[in-house]
C-alpha cells in the first residue's frame, strides 16, 4: 500500500477497496464492504431502491444492521458505493481522431443500456464528480473518445457531462411514461396513437395552427409495433443524442480550425 493509499479517507478507501490493516489476529471478518455493496445492488435490482436500506441489507446478510456500518459509513455513502458497482466497466470505444463521434455514442449508448437494465440508477442523488474506479473508467473511456479532437480539457469534460446528463433525463423520462401508462396496459406505439387521435378531435386550426397540423400529419400513427422496445435504438433517444453530438462536432471543428491557424478559442487546445 502507497503512502497515499494510507492516508486515504475511509469513504474513498472502501470506495476504491484498498487494503485494510488487520486490527488483529482471529478469524477473517465474515463481512466486508464487497459483500455489503454487492447485497445493495442485488436488492435494488430486485424490488427497487427502497429495497436496499441498510437494514434489508443487513437482514438479507442475517447481521445486525449495526455490523454493517465497519463497511459502509451511512446510507448516503452506501448509494456511493451502490452507484460505482452498479456501474461496471464501460465499452470499448472508437478512439481514432476521425472516429470521435462513433466513439461518443458507443459511450453513451451503453449507459443508456445500464440504466434501463438498473432503473433505479438514474434515480440516485449525484452527490458529486465521478470518484469511484467503475466511474473513474468511463471518464476515462470518453476522454479516450475525445483524446484527437483538439478540445481542451473543460470542452472535453464539459461533453461527458452534458451527454450523462441527457442520459440520465432520457432513462427518467422513458420510466416516468412506462409508469403512466402501467395502469392503461398499452404500450407506448398504443398510447401515443390513442393520444394522437383523442387530440385530433378536440384541436381546431383557428386556435392552434401548427399543432393541428402535427396531429393531422400521421406522426402518432406511424411507429410500428415494438418501435420502443430496445432503448438504444428508441427514436427520441436517437434524435436527441445525434443533436448534441453535432453541437460538440461544432466545438470539435472550432477547435481544430484555431489549432490549423494557430489561434485560441473556446474549446480549443491552447
Amino acid at each position: 500500500m502507497s503512502a497515499d493509499q494510507e492516508e486515504a479517507p475511509a469513504e474513498l478507501a472502501r470506495l476504491w477497496r484498498l487494503p485494510v490493516s488487520a486490527s488483529g489476529l482471529g478469524r477473517p471478518a465474515a463481512l466486508d464492504t464487497e459483500r455489503v455493496v454487492r447485497t445493495g445492488v442485488e436488492l435494488a435490482d430486485r424490488d427497487g431502491l427502497p429495497g436496499a436500506t441498510l437494514p434489508k441489507i443487513a437482514k438479507e446478510l442475517g447481521v445486525s444492521p449495526m455490523s454493517l456500518y465497519r463497511h459502509v459509513g451511512s446510507k448516503d455513502e452506501l448509494l456511493v458505493l451502490m452507484r460505482d458497482l452498479a456501474l461496471g466497466a464501460p465499452p470499448e470505444v472508437e478512439t481514432a481522431p476521425d472516429r470521435w463521434r462513433a466513439g461518443l455514442r458507443q459511450w453513451t449508448v451503453a449507459q443508456r443500456l445500464v440504466n434501463h437494465d438498473r432503473p433505479w440508477l438514474p434515480r440516485l442523488p449525484i452527490a458529486g464528480p465521478p470518484m469511484g474506479p467503475h466511474e473513474i473508467a468511463w471518464m476515462e473511456a470518453g476522454l479516450s473518445a475525445l483524446s484527437g479532437t483538439g478540445l481542451d480539457w473543460a470542452a472535453k469534460v464539459g461533453s461527458l457531462t452534458l451527454l450523462s446528463g441527457y442520459v440520465r433525463h432520457a432513462s427518467l423520462l422513458a420510466q416516468e411514461h412506462a409508469q403512466g401508462r402501467s395502469e392503461t396496459g398499452l404500450s407506448q406505439e398504443e398510447a401515443e396513437r390513442a393520444y394522437g387521435r383523442t387530440l385530433a378531435r378536440l384541436i381546431t386550426p383557428d386556435r392552434f395552427p401548427q399543432v393541428a397540423l402535427l396531429f393531422s400529419s400521421g406522426l402518432f400513427e406511424a411507429a410500428p409495433e415494438g418501435a420502443y422496445d430496445d432503448p438504444a435504438t428508441d427514436h427520441d433517444f436517437v434524435f436527441g443524442l445525434e443533436r448534441v453530438l453535432d453541437g460538440i462536432a461544432v466545438a470539435v471543428d472550432r477547435a481544430r480550425t484555431a489549432a490549423e491557424t494557430g489561434a485560441t478559442g473556446e474549446g480549443a487546445t491552447p
